[in-house]
């Protein structure tokens, strides 16, 4: 089985790549080969910063790899938190934290549309390349369930009548933004 890195030290990611990717490839964390330090992501784009950190694997591990960023973008914020999703609190990437700051920033706001993106950058032979998958929604005033990571509770998507903290990971997978990336980055690898 054909084994790739994927650049994160997160382990709800690496989670559900592993669950989205099945039996198709072996993913890699970071840790796997050996990699324990915070790789920087200064782009001012998730694109960037997908890019930057799959650059960093290659150039400093030499293995092909794949990297991606992921953004939650408020229309009412002005897409904030964009790139800064993950620390929209503070450097601690506290989950709860940024929840509690985003509905605090929202309060009284009735326009909660949003949407969630992620960037994938694919090192591979030399070659780079982008996938990007991206689900319209709307923040909710309460954080609703208790499944998934990060923005989950507050984030219910268009196509259904649930936050994805109260999905399935396999229902959220079937329509979430990193679901759509990773379906593109699939369809690449197994088609070329």
């Amino acid at each position: 089985m054909q084994e790739l890195v994927f650049a994160t030290n997160n382990a709800h990611k690496l989670e559900e790549l592993r669950r989205i990717t099945g039996d198709k490839f072996t993913i890699l964390s970071l840790s796997d080969i050996g990699c324990h330090e915070d790789i920087p992501e200064t782009a001012d784009t998730l694109e960037g910063n997908a890019r930057q950190k799959a650059r960093f694997v290659k150039e400093k591990y030499g293995y092909d790899c794949f990297a991606d960023d992921t953004g939650l973008m408020v229309d009412a914020l002005g897409g904030a938190p964009g790139i800064y999703s993950a620390r929209y609190a503070g450097p601690g990437h506290d989950s709860r934290a940024n929840m509690a700051l985003l509905l605090a920033n929202l309060e009284g706001e009735t326009h909660r549309s949003a949407r969630f993106v992620t960037c994938i950058c694919l090192i591979k032979d030399g070659e780079e390349h982008i996938f990007e998958g991206r689900v319209e929604g709307e923040i909710l005033t309460a954080p609703q369930g208790d499944a998934g990571f990060g923005y989950d509770p507050v984030f219910r998507p268009d196509e259904s009548d649930r936050s994805f903290a109260l999905m399935s990971a396999d229902e959220k997978n079937t329509i979430s933004h990193r679901g759509r990336a990773t379906a593109a980055l699939l369809d690449y690898l197994l088609n070329r």
